[in-house]
């Protein structure tokens, strides 16, 4: 466990040394990015537990790719002044993202609990398993989104 939160913070610091000269465009562009890969690969999996046509090895890989994503230090790319911009499209972050940084970091373990255990439940293959665990998962999405996304 140790290891894992000194590798955990090592990784932090570099990420925060790397993004220092990253440009706010960039880092919208690729946080936006980021979180499409992931509405992507959480659609593929609704898909195969809505379906009727399992697929056990389309759930793992699309949960791996959400693990992936989640543990990948994208808080890093919420650079001061990355508030307001365009990546792809003009930002939704909300301003109180850099304000209510305790709130926002619940938010953030959280889904990576989610995404973690979402994983490990489709490496089982229980297609009702992993309908129960997306929803979770989804659960922790628009909690973030209530609170830090702007509206359309």
């Amino acid at each position: 466990m140790k290891t894992k939160l000194v590798l955990a913070l090592l990784a932090t610091v570099l990420a925060g040394s790397a993004t220092a000269q990253v440009k706010p465009e960039d880092a919208i562009k690729w946080r936006q990015s980021g979180y499409g890969f992931m509405a992507w690969n959480m659609a593929r999996i609704k898909m195969n537990v809505e379906g009727g046509n399992y697929n056990k090895e389309e759930v793992i890989k699309a949960a791996n790719a959400i693990q992936a994503i989640a543990n990948s230090g994208m808080g890093a790319l919420y650079l001061p002044g990355t508030d307001k911009g365009k990546g792809w499209e003009e930002t939704r972050a909300k301003s109180n993202m850099w304000t209510e940084k305790e709130k926002l970091g619940k938010a953030a373990m959280a889904f990576g609990k989610e995404a973690n255990e979402l994983a490990k439940v489709a490496a089982n293959g229980n297609a009702d398993a992993v309908e129960e665990q997306l929803g979770k998962l989804g659960g922790t999405c628009k909690g973030c989104h209530d609170d830090f996304k702007a509206k359309r």
